[in-house]
């Protein structure tokens, strides 16, 4: 009987991580979008900072995110057992936040605004209170920013694993936001270091051969890659949270549709029309957003 039960026992076992296995695949694949948008808005996040302080301030958001994942997960498998129609306004309210801060970053790069406190702009300086104030700023943003794209992750992990054994949801949802998070901050950390591989390759082939020219490119396109990271970032934004919005409000979701219908079935304008609409309405949501917060600001002021 005690052989019995442990072949039950291992058969058990087995079966939940064959379960593991393959809800984890279909999680991988449908989580991967926001993966890439985790990506450019944590490149992004990272812009400013010194050469030498990349790597520490990378590895600070990383454990903030890591953080973040410790509250999430656990929250989201209480919330989805306990009260499953609190996670949709949770992650609305996730995805007008990063509308918000998409508005504020094009307001404050595209429109006069008045003169304002930058910490950027001391951090230039050598006093150390100033660069570690600087760091914080940037660490804490992009966490606050993390915070939200984890939340979509973990929902859709969790979206995909619904109606399995509490063993598996929990392992499965675990297991992708840890994935994730590594895969992020170890591809943004060889992102901000481009340019110093480069140098390396410039010193290692001294000036001559395929190596150095390898090495010219890496540092001719680094800077670059990561302006154009800072406009995807900010893409990004609006196009998670619009999607965010779209997706937990039925009635937008019916308007943007019919937008897309109208326009046609050439297959061109089939795949792209929806991208532009989200982000649109991204943009509009946090246009509006701004607005009100700079209204009540006021107010308040006088």
């Amino acid at each position: 009987m005690a052989g019995l039960s442990l072949l039950t026992l291992l058969d058990d076992i087995a079966s939940v991580l064959d379960d593991v296995a393959v809800m984890s695949k279909v999680a991988a694949k449908k989580t991967v979008g926001v993966l890439g948008d985790d990506l450019a808005l944590n490149a992004q996040q990272v812009t400013g900072v010194r050469a030498e302080r990349e790597i520490p301030v990378v590895w600070g958001v990383a454990k903030g995110s890591f953080r973040n994942k410790l509250i999430l997960v656990p929250s989201a498998l209480i919330i989805s057992a306990l009260a499953p129609w609190l996670i949709m306004p949770v992650l609305l309210l996730g995805g007008l936040y990063l509308c918000y801060e998409g508005a504020e970053k094009v307001l404050e790069k595209y429109l006069p605004h008045a003169p304002h406190h930058d910490v950027a702009t001391e951090a230039e300086s050598d006093a150390p209170q100033d660069i570690a104030a600087y760091e914080k700023q940037k660490i804490n943003g992009a966490i606050r920013t993390d915070f939200i794209l984890s939340l979509e992750i973990i929902v859709i992990a969790l979206g995909i694993v619904q109606g399995h054994p509490q063993v598996t949801q929990i392992v499965v949802v675990s297991l992708i936001a840890f994935l994730m998070t590594c895969g992020v901050y170890g591809l943004v950390a060889g992102i901000v270091k481009l340019d110093d591989l480069g140098f390396y390759l410039q010193r290692k082939s001294g000036g001559k051969g395929l190596m150095n020219g390898l090495g010219n490119v890496l540092v001719a396109t680094a800077p670059k890659l990561m302006k154009v990271l800072t406009v995807v970032g900010t893409v990004a934004m609006f196009l998670v949270g619009g999607g965010i919005i779209e997706h937990t409000i039925p009635a937008v979701h019916h308007v943007t549709e019919g937008l897309t219908h109208m326009a046609g079935t050439l297959p061109v304008v089939s795949s792209v029309l929806p991208v532009v609409v989200t982000g649109l309405l991204g943009l509009l949501a946090g246009g509006l957003l701004v607005g009100v917060f700079t209204v009540i600001g006021t107010l308040k002021g006088k």
